[in-house]
């Protein structure tokens, strides 16, 4: 079920007034909730159901089972043994074709060709996500600050929420669980809130993402060696463009229905783009995710407390195990790769990472190169394997007029003007939430209702999944 459809519309409506009709039982209305996850996560594949159950069971049962555990030593056993499980699944749904072809290459270049045990398998919706959740709650129990849960309707609800459950953000325990007990009013400011994030998101993904996507990036990047390097560039920076769109526009539509559903989630973009160090950007791109790799790998591979060679290298494998959770393919090992090396060196010419900063001029020499290295590091991102990657970059040499016809007006304010609005004043979303917040929920929700009608009425034909549904 996609969010920008009449079919979610419907969906939503209804678990919208049975969650607020309910919210007086508190029991009864989580178990309402975790019904409408599981419809919501089945009306892709009902089968996927028992995987996401499977996730969650584990997580449950083991925080619970390592209470009655004595040794430490047992215990911590316990905890990695939910973590290789839950792991497992993930690596063999995710990487086990990518893993096998690898092989089969290496034995074929060393003349020990075999046939090896392929299969077909589907990639589940959102897998990534929800076993980084319930990891992190196997996690937070054994270190103690989230208290393992009896009732496994808490568990299961925190891993499955439908709003964050296939693109996130990776929401912790600490954050969400408490907030399942608390009997909450819905109120004008949770409303605006909750409509503002909507319609932000739904115009980054229906308008912006999608005609950049249609028009620019899809076409130059499905052949690069046809585009000069005019062409190249836009389609690059109109990548950065459209990813942010799509993947922040899905932020704000998961952050603003839960709002509406009374949950509040934290900022997951913080106008990435006007970072002026890498450090930066990723303290402003996928803040969760970011999180998540410092508290659950960075800092327990040993962070910086172990000398400078080893933080550097503690970077560089965060960042390139980052990139491997991002998909099975060797262009996305290579765009970790990039991160973590540049993290390193802007540590090693900075001493913390941070910006170049001081002058004006050096904070923005300091943006230009981080949003330039950024963008390179894309193009592995998107391309569709290394030798497109490759091929794209060797068309920055050609500077002829292939593709110019892709040059107009309207794809060229499609890149300039988002890029622009990331520098406009932070927390622009709550402040238009906090002045609608002072009129009738009434005119809010007319306002909404005209803002997508013009969202409609701008979008091109067709419903396009999220780029972020892939990983």
């Amino acid at each position: 079920m996609l969010f920008p459809t009449a079919t979610f519309a419907v969906f939503f409506v209804i678990v919208f007034a049975a969650s607020w009709s309910l919210r007086e039982n508190v029991e009864i209305r989580k178990a309402a909730l975790l019904v409408a996850s599981y419809v919501f996560y089945g009306w892709w594949d009902w089968r996927f159901c028992f995987l996401l159950a499977f996730a969650s069971c584990v997580a449950w049962s083991s925080a619970l089972a390592r209470q009655h555990v004595e040794t430490d030593a047992a215990k911590k056993w316990s905890t990695r043994a939910s973590i290789i499980a839950l792991l497992g699944v993930l690596g063999f749904f995710k990487y086990y074709g990518f893993f096998l072809s690898s092989l089969q290459e290496l034995l074929f270049s060393l003349g020990l060709q075999r046939d090896l045990p392929f299969l077909e398998i589907i990639l589940p919706v959102g897998i990534s996500f929800f076993s980084f959740q319930a990891i992190s709650y196997v996690v937070d129990c054994a270190r103690g600050s989230v208290v393992a849960r009896r009732n496994p309707i808490d568990v299961f609800l925190y891993i499955s929420f439908f709003p964050q459950l296939v693109a996130g953000p990776i929401v912790r325990a600490a954050d969400f669980i408490p907030q399942m007990a608390q009997r909450n009013s819905l109120n004008g400011g949770m409303i605006a809130f909750g409509l503002v994030l909507c319609a932000s998101g739904l115009f980054k993904k229906m308008v912006i993402a999608n005609y950049l996507a249609a028009d620019l990036v899809d076409p130059v990047f499905l052949d690069p060696g046809s585009y000069s390097a005019l062409i190249i560039v836009l389609a690059t920076y109109g990548y950065a463009v459209q990813i942010y769109c799509d993947f922040s526009g899905y932020s704000d539509i998961a952050i603003g229905t839960a709002a509406l559903l009374g949950f509040r989630f934290l900022k997951n973009f913080d106008q990435p783009y006007r970072a002026t160090s890498l450090r930066d950007f990723w303290r402003r791109w996928h803040i969760s995710l970011s999180g998540w790799l410092r508290d659950y790998l960075y800092i327990p591979l040993g962070g910086s407390r172990l000398g400078t060679m080893k933080t550097y290298r503690n970077l560089f494998l965060t960042m390139f195990l980052g990139g491997l959770w991002h998909g099975a393919a060797w262009n996305f090992l290579i765009w970790g790769s990039l991160h973590g090396g540049w993290l390193a060196l802007e540590r090693a010419l900075t001493g913390q990472g941070g910006a170049p900063g001081g002058s004006r001029v050096r904070a923005i020499l300091g943006w230009l190169v981080t949003f330039n290295i950024v963008c390179v590091a894309w193009v592995f991102f998107r391309a569709a394997s290394f030798e497109d990657a490759m091929m794209a970059f060797s068309q920055l040499g050609d500077y002829g007029s292939n593709g110019m016809e892709l040059l107009t007006w309207f794809t060229l304010a499609l890149v300039v003007l988002p890029l622009a609005f990331q520098f406009a004043p932070q927390d622009g979303n709550e402040k238009i939430a906090k002045i609608l917040a002072m009129r009738s929920t009434l005119s809010i929700f007319m306002l909404f209702c005209a803002a997508l009608l013009i969202i409609l009425w701008l979008a091109p034909a067709g419903t396009a999944p999220f780029i972020y549904f892939q990983f």
